[in-house]
Order: C-alpha cells, then sequence, then structure tokens
C-alpha cells in the first residue's frame, strides 16, 4: 500500500472518532529519523522512528527521559490493529540496532490518538502503558466559571520576590509525578528549575500566577499563550492553542478550592486572548490530577504510550 494512501486512510479514520485531530501527510525520513512500512495481509501501516536527544541541563529534561526513541504511526486498512502489532515488531528490530539495552534514561514512546482504540491490546503485549496524555479544553466545552472568587484566595500575578515559592510548589509537582513513571527523580533538578522560573519571572509579565490563601502562597499556574506555542499547536486542529504548562497546589491546601481558582484564572486569560483550545499534559494515573482536570472541561485527546527503558 503507497504511503499517499496510508496517510489519507488513516486521517480518514481518525477524523471520524475526533474532530479535533490534526490531518496527516505521507512521512519523510529527516536527520535521526527513517520511515518504516509494514503490510498485515489486507492492512498496511507506516510509521516515522526518530531519536531525540535531551541536554540534562534543559528546561524541560527533568520531566522527561533524557534519550526518547518516538514512533510516530500512521494504519490503513480494515485491521489496523494487525498492522500496528507488525509495525511495533518492525521498529523493536530497529531499536535493538540503536538504543542501549536496560538504560533507565531511555524511553520508548508512541503517541496515539486518545479515542482510537484499535491495537490497545497489541501496545500492551509490546510492553508499552499509557504514560502521558494531552488532554484539550476547547472553547465550546468550556465549564461556567461558578461562583466569583474562591472564599480565603486570592490571585495575583508572580513577581520575581516569587521565586523560592514557585520552586518548592514545582519540586513538590515533580516529585509527586514521579511516582507514575513519566519522569526521572535526577540531581540537579531544583537548580534547572530555578533558573527557567527566574528568568519568567523576569519578564514585564510573567506567565505565573500565585494563588494565597488566607495570605499564604499555597499553589501556583503557569501558562503558554497564543503565539507562543507552536512547538504542540501541530497537535490539534485549531487556530489559537494555549497552553497550560503547570498547576502546582501545596499539599496543605489541596481540596480547598486553591487548584480550581488558578484553573478558573489561567483559563479566564487565555479566554480573553481568544484560544480556540487549551492543552496541557498531565500524567494519566495520578488519582488527583486526572479527575481535576476532566472537571474542569478537558478530554484525552492524545496518549503517550511509553516503555521505559526503550529496550529491556
Amino acid at each position: 500500500m503507497h504511503s499517499d494512501v496510508i496517510a489519507t486512510e488513516h486521517a480518514a479514520r481518525l477524523a471520524a472518532v475526533d474532530s479535533l485531530l490534526p490531518g496527516s501527510s505521507p512521512f519523510e525520513a529527516a536527520e535521526n529519523a527513517v520511515v518504516l512500512e509494514v503490510a498485515a495481509g489486507d492492512s498496511a501501516a507506516s510509521g516515522l522512528a526518530s531519536r531525540i536527544q535531551v541536554d540534562q541541563d534543559a528546561p524541560n529534561a527533568p520531566w522527561r527521559a533524557l534519550t526518547e526513541h518516538r514512533l510516530d504511526l500512521q494504519l490503513a486498512g480494515p485491521h489496523p490493529a494487525a498492522a500496528l502489532d507488525a509495525l511495533l515488531t518492525r521498529w523493536d528490530e530497529h531499536l535493538r540496532a540503536v538504543a542501549e539495552r536496560g538504560d533507565t534514561e531511555t524511553a520508548a514512546i508512541v503517541p496515539r490518538a486518545s479515542r482510537d482504540a484499535a491495537g490497545t491490546r497489541e501496545m500492551l503485549h509490546h510492553g508499552f502503558a499509557p504514560l502521558r496524555v494531552i488532554a484539550v479544553r476547547p472553547a465550546e466545552r468550556m465549564v461556567p466559571a461558578g461562583p466569583r472568587g474562591t472564599p480565603g484566595v486570592k490571585i495575583r500575578r508572580a513577581e520575581p520576590g516569587d521565586l523560592e515559592t514557585v520552586v518548592s510548589l514545582g519540586l513538590e509537582l515533580h516529585s509527586f509525578d514521579a511516582q507514575y513513571g513519566t519522569v526521572n527523580l535526577r540531581q540537579g533538578v531544583e537548580d534547572i528549575m530555578a533558573k527557567d522560573l527566574a528568568e519568567q519571572l523576569n519578564r514585564p509579565e510573567p506567565p505565573l500566577w500565585i494563588a494565597e490563601l488566607y495570605g499564604r502562597p499555597l499553589g501556583m499556574v503557569n501558562v503558554q499563550h497564543p503565539g507562543e506555542t507552536g512547538w504542540i499547536s501541530d497537535r490539534v486542529s485549531a487556530d489559537r492553542v494555549g497552553y497550560l504548562s503547570s498547576l502546582a497546589v501545596a499539599k496543605e491546601a489541596r481540596s480547598s478550592g486553591v487548584g480550581t481558582a488558578l484553573a478558573t484564572h489561567a483559563h479566564h486569560v487565555l479566554d480573553e486572548e481568544g484560544a480556540d483550545v487549551v492543552l496541557l499534559h498531565h500524567a494519566a494515573a495520578n488519582p488527583l490530577s486526572t479527575p481535576f482536570w476532566y472537571a474542569q472541561g478537558y478530554r484525552p485527546l492524545w496518549t503517550y504510550w511509553q516503555r521505559r527503558p526503550a529496550v529491556r
């Protein structure tokens, strides 16, 4: 089956299950990326196998493996699960040639449309687990803001003097998420966060807000405005994309309304800027963030299946 046909059939199949998914074009090989194609009877699959190396001191390093082997895929034909199984087998052969066996700083990652159930069993059989989600909050599904304000909670824009607070909240969030397999606890995380957050706080209008509960700073939210989200905007069919980078609430303030107040404020900011959708990442197994975000009007858009290490 020709790559153009695979891409077209794949796009049509996904469009039928989720109108917010972007279209597909045939994969092209590039630096650090190869195209894998397989056939499985009357079905076929194409995959772009790439390798992403992350510098240990980069701002995003605390939230991912330092070496990511990624497979973007397209499935066509009446039996997409069989095509996916064949593609994963072919990718495993490729990984054994390029990835170091047993290295816990490597991860094999397969992004899949969350509503595309075909091949779920095959993903599990190849050792993958659904660990991370890109969730979307479409404008037409914005939930009502509810009562104006939360008793005892004041939201204000963060300033340079809040650095210690936001670093502490960021570290608490990182440590909690590390339980669910999406990040590694490693040395230097605090320094990386402090440098990145200090740069953000020194912007003329920092994209962070602090929640004070009866005068105590116990929560923060960090956003990226439309125009700053080119790195992720191709994951959704929308013109203006906002991104909620993180929301953290100190353990002692959970269930106090701080998180909901911060989310409502962030959505108000992005709504005023005309965002068609807001995206965010969350750990799929996190028992706090998953129900919280879906109560705020989000739903899964992409599920990132991961195997770590990449080759066992």
